[in-house]
């Protein structure tokens, strides 16, 4: 394989903005509408953070002597999540606007 073919690959799995069309009845809020919105949201992967952290987690992690930290939900991997976000608007089946705030992501970044 390629290079660039490989960067093309790792940029497909990358953390970045996505986007479904879905009917507002779809979204789950109680809205009766026939419209359609562009829900946008993140996904992808992130690289791994090099800090003194996460070198410090994983290595208690691994180690006999901390079973509490081995009981909790502990990720020190940085994590692909919304940054921005963007209000949707729409018009009921009354013919009533209605405006979701901070319904959809607007720009995404490796948090963590």
């Amino acid at each position: 394989m390629s290079v660039s073919r490989k960067g093309e690959e790792w940029e497909e799995r990358s953390c970045r903005l996505r986007a479904l069309q879905l009917r507002v009845q779809d979204l789950g809020l109680g809205y009766q509408s026939d419209e359609i919105v562009l829900f946008k949201y993140c996904s992808g992967s992130c690289p791994q953070a090099q800090n003194n952290h996460n070198l410090i987690l994983s290595l208690l992690l691994r180690k006999p002597g901390f079973p509490n930290l081995l009981q909790e939900k502990i990720v020190s991997d940085p994590c692909c999540r919304p940054t921005h976000f963007k209000d949707v608007t729409f018009l009921d089946l009354n013919n009533q606007w209605h405006t979701v705030e901070k319904l959809s992501a607007s720009e995404c970044s490796c948090i963590g």
